[in-house]
């Protein structure tokens, strides 16, 4: 029987881990149609089918298991090799892969994102956006940003963004026909702008003040599950909106949007990146934590 590939072996990762041809096939780089091509020809040459695909679903069969719990930790070795190497070029090679929020991103685009790329010209970083939390080991993402309260206890978290603090804000239009809310009790006599996760809740808007602690599950015309559509929604006098502050600074400071209730929202710990403590940490993602802690340490108040 010929040899398995590397790039047979790791489809085979891939796909267990996402249990979906095409997110597996992103993963690596390739087509579907070639994910698909490199399984069926690796079951072919062993003679064992190691997934039991439906049009449905996609599983490890039980001789998929048993090989992918002897493959898993050989590639990860081979990967510890390689990553190893790479200590000695000058600057850091490969991919970096990550998993954040969209407004995570967009706070360290600048900052982080474009001077990383910028130090590290042989670094590729690949960005994906989810309003859900996922499981970085599972969907093979080195790292992840997230909120502080938010990141697994079992992982290393550093930080990267200094406190942040929501804001409930309403347009000049808006506020011409609703009067300004002095309380989050009031907010039931107003139009809300909701928000609808990946997971299917529903954000219930939090406050605190002297210690009293408030959620409020606010009512309104419509639900999004898009920021960019939320501020726009509001931009447009279609009701008020709890998002972060410094997502729409701009639109503050312009006086495009009015801020509301400020006494009932009080700071909170801001985002962090964070990554299996159990796992090599590859030169690429120590460079990238590296510059995020030289960032944090020019920001003001440091």
């Amino acid at each position: 029987m010929q040899k398995a590939g590397l790039l047979e072996l790791n489809a085979v990762v891939a796909l267990a881990n996402h249990r979906n041809f095409r997110r597996a096939a992103a993963e690596l780089g390739l087509s579907p149609s070639a994910m698909s091509h490199a399984i069926a020809a690796l079951e072919q040459r062993m003679g064992v089918r190691l997934f039991n695909r439906t049009t449905r679903s996609v599983s490890l069969s039980e001789a998929g298991e048993q090989f992918l719990a002897r493959v898993r930790p050989a590639l990860l070795d081979i990967s510890s090799a390689m990553e190893a190497v790479n200590q000695f070029r000058d600057t850091p090679s490969g991919t970096l892969r990550i998993n954040a929020s969209e407004g995570a991103v967009q706070m360290l685009m600048s900052s982080v994102v474009v001077e990383f790329l910028r130090r590290y010209p042989d670094m590729r970083l690949e960005i994906v956006t989810d309003t859900a939390l996922v499981d970085i080991v599972a969907e093979g993402f080195d790292a992840g940003i997230r909120m502080a309260e938010s990141v697994p206890l079992d992982m290393i978290a550093v930080p990267c963004s200094p406190p942040l603090q929501f804001a409930v804000v309403g347009s000049p239009a808006y506020f011409a026909h609703y009067p300004t809310p002095k309380t989050p009790a009031d907010l039931a006599a107003h139009r809300c702008i909701r928000t609808r996760f990946a997971s299917g809740a529903l954000y219930r808007w939090e406050f605190a003040k002297r210690g009293q602690q408030q959620i409020i599950d606010v009512d309104g015309p419509i639900t999004l599950d898009s920021h960019q559509l939320i501020v726009e929604a509001a931009l447009q006098g279609v009701g008020l909106i709890c998002t972060n502050e410094s997502s729409i600074d701009e639109h503050l400071a312009a006086g495009r949007l009015v801020r509301v209730l400020r006494d009932w929202t009080p700071p909170y710990p801001g985002l962090c990146l964070f990554y299996p403590a159990s796992r090599h940490v590859p030169a690429g993602l120590r460079a990238f934590i590296e510059l995020i802690r030289e960032v944090n340490q020019k920001k003001p108040g440091k």
